[in-house]
């Protein structure tokens, strides 16, 4: 991914700003100083500051172990719900590299890519509710190659988005508009999707209704700043944020059971 300068970045602090009002009214805007131009390459190899992306989970690590975390945990002791998480079988593939992927296809690249809504979305559905396995692995390979096709030349990552493109991209004007007009509540319900699916990864048959939403609280502010991320900086910088936020807590909980178990008995 190009590099910028570091004085060239907007500060943290501009960019927290910015998500709290994207919340309220989003749009469409880049950040400054991003890759120029909207097209597919631009979109998946946007520019990358590592220590911007720490930054950011950092955050929602912060915010996830204080406040949603803890009450995400006392409700699920209080409903019975379980997590399905197994200390002994880590599932690092899966958390790294299967589900920032393909969760991130399903929920946040039509954000900006409304044609792509009505074949990726369906067919990356597909591929999340199967799970990991060579056929979905196929399948979301294919999904990402379709849609770097349009970048294919070398010369067409640099150029403006064709007409065609737009068309593949927005669809009608009429529809265009008619998204952005509701866009408000696609993000939002999108985030709430993310959040909701996130319900699979507990046992919670006996878990009250409205105890369901206090589970997920973690995935749901997650959610919020990759769809602003997706938004601002492009497709690919979601995805490695949400590998990257992913990785944290399996590493954390590794290194503890690595201490467990090397600790003399």
């Amino acid at each position: 991914m190009a590099s910028l300068r570091p004085a060239q970045w907007p500060s943290f602090g501009t960019e927290l700003r910015d998500f709290l009002r994207f919340l309220q009214r989003p749009d469409f805007r880049r950040l400054p100083l991003r890759a120029t131009g909207d097209s597919w390459h631009t979109d998946w190899f946007s520019s990358l500051r590592v220590g911007r992306l720490l930054q950011w989970a950092g955050l929602l690590w912060a915010i996830n172990v204080l406040l949603l975390g803890p009450i995400a945990v006392a409700v699920a002791g209080l409903s019975g719900a379980q997590h399905r998480l197994q200390l002994d079988n880590l599932p690092w593939l899966q958390a790294v590299l299967w589900a920032p992927l393909v969760e991130e296809l399903v929920f946040r690249y039509g954000l900006r890519r409304l044609g792509a809504v009505v074949w990726l979305v369906p067919a990356a559905l597909v591929a999340l509710l199967a799970g990991p396995g060579a056929l979905t692995l196929a399948l979301v390979g294919l999904i990402v190659l379709a849609s770097w096709w349009p970048c294919r030349s070398a010369g067409s990552r640099r150029a403006a988005p064709s007409s065609r493109q737009t068309r593949l991209v927005l669809g009608s004007w009429s529809i265009r508009r008619y998204y952005r007009r509701h866009f408000f509540w696609v993000l939002h319900t999108s985030c709430l999707a993310f959040a909701a699916i996130h319900l699979a990864n507990f046992s919670h048959s006996a878990t009250p209704f409205w105890a369901l939403p206090l589970l997920v609280l973690p995935q749901w502010l997650t959610g919020l700043v990759l769809a602003w991320i997706r938004v601002r900086r492009g497709f690919g910088v979601a995805v490695v944020l949400h590998a990257v936020f992913n990785a944290g807590p399996l590493l954390v909980v590794w290194l503890i059971l690595s201490s467990l178990s090397g600790s003399p008995r």
